[in-house]
């Protein structure tokens, strides 16, 4: 400290684990209006932070190991992205602790033609090292050197928060989506959709798991199918709350991805996403909660004006605990919920209009204030094993 070339060699240090990968947008990347998916681009940050987080964690001698993603905070979508231009990810380690690594990636986007280059996405990534030897033994993380002490306490805040909220919503894991007949229109029902998908070796790693962002691209897709059938029109996607990723999923396995309508404001729908995988060829496993995470959509007009939501119209009422802000942890009480679960022999009452209060809706709110995402909401529970 104080001597200039001591400050100039922490540098490296840091910036030797930055990652930047760059393509150009095809038309199988977007949508029929010629907006790139949001699942395209969440692919991306992941295939980024992959690479650099696997890199830093290989950088000792020692046993050999992957990096896996354990979780996404919070994704902002600020701008969206068209065929022909050229994405450029770039992606920076900024903490870690004793058995995870905390990767910052941010996504710029490029017209070739005129030069214009603009910031898209800013997301969080977290990433557990594996071994190759035993790819259920979790190995310790090198450290970094950082240029400020600021950085490291910053860093500890967030890995603090992110395990805590964690820790707090495994009360989730159990929950499913069930279809129902003959549903009513802008009802949950309605518009839940699902897709069923089998994990081959080209969704894998080296080492037989499914990549993080071959999930949440089909996270994603579900999540536009279900806005489409509620909206009827062009819907791109705005925000995705923290994505847990609750274990692995191998190679063979068949993964079932499902969403549902949670909430709507005048501009903006909120989907819930839950993602089971079933081990077909291993008797020894039964089917387990793999993934979750809640998907923000807009809906917009042929010139991408901004266009009404349709209001969702609640049809049955369950009791079940609620969920909470992250900022306000989850509440100690039993409320009344207005998302259906699909639950058999739960009692029903159908309700006259759209949600505008109770749990669910006061809650969503909170989180959307003037139609735009604000906080996270805690969904499902972590790895099953220690990230500390």
């Amino acid at each position: 400290p104080g001597c200039w070339k001591h400050r100039l060699c922490l540098v490296p240090v840091i910036c030797l684990w930055a990652q930047g990968l760059s393509r150009i947008m095809r038309p199988d990347d977007a949508n029929v209006a010629g907006n790139v998916h949001g699942g395209t681009v969440l692919k991306m940050i992941e295939e980024a932070g992959a690479i650099i987080s696997t890199r830093h964690c290989n950088s000792q001698n020692g046993e050999r190991c992957v990096a896996a993603l354990a979780r996404v905070e919070r994704t902002d979508f600020l701008s969206p992205m068209c065929i022909g231009e050229v994405a450029h990810v770039s992606g920076e380690i900024t903490y870690t602790s004793k058995h995870s690594v905390e990767v910052q990636v941010n996504v710029m986007s490029e017209n070739i033609l005129t030069g214009i280059k603009k910031l898209t996405n800013k997301a969080t990534l977290w990433y557990v090292p594996l071994s190759l030897k035993n790819v259920d033994k979790v190995l310790e993380v090198p450290p970094v050197v950082y240029s400020r002490q600021e950085q490291e306490e910053e860093g500890r805040k967030r890995y603090e928060a992110q395990k805590l909220e964690r820790m707090e919503t495994k009360w989730r894991n159990g929950d499913i989506i069930q279809p129902v007949m003959n549903p009513e229109p802008n009802t949950v029902s309605y518009s839940q959709s699902s897709l069923i998908h089998l994990v081959g070796p080209s969704d894998c790693t080296l080492h037989g798991f499914v990549h993080g962002g071959v999930t949440m691209k089909l996270m994603d897709e579900v999540a536009g199918i279900v806005a489409a059938r509620h909206c009827k029109t062009n819907i791109v996607t705005a925000s995705v709350d923290a994505i847990n990723f609750h274990d692995k999923i191998r190679k063979g396995c068949v993964i079932t991805i499902s969403g549902r309508m949670t909430f709507t404001s005048n501009k903006s729908m909120e989907i819930e996403v839950l993602v089971d995988a079933d081990p077909v060829v291993d008797n020894s496993q039964k089917r387990y909660r793999a993934a979750s995470a809640f998907f923000t959509y807009v809906s917009l007009s042929q010139e991408g004006k901004p266009l009404p939501v349709p209001q969702l119209v609640v049809s049955v009422r369950l009791r079940h605990p609620c969920p909470q802000d992250s900022r306000q942890r989850r509440c100690s009480c039993q409320s009344l919920c207005l998302v259906p679960r699909g639950q058999s022999g739960a009692p029903a009452w159908p309700l006259p209009g759209p949600v505008t209060s109770g749990c669910c809706a006061d809650q969503a709110r909170a989180r959307r204030p003037e139609g735009r995402p604000e906080g996270s909401m805690p969904v499902g529970c972590g790895w099953g094993w220690q990230t500390g």
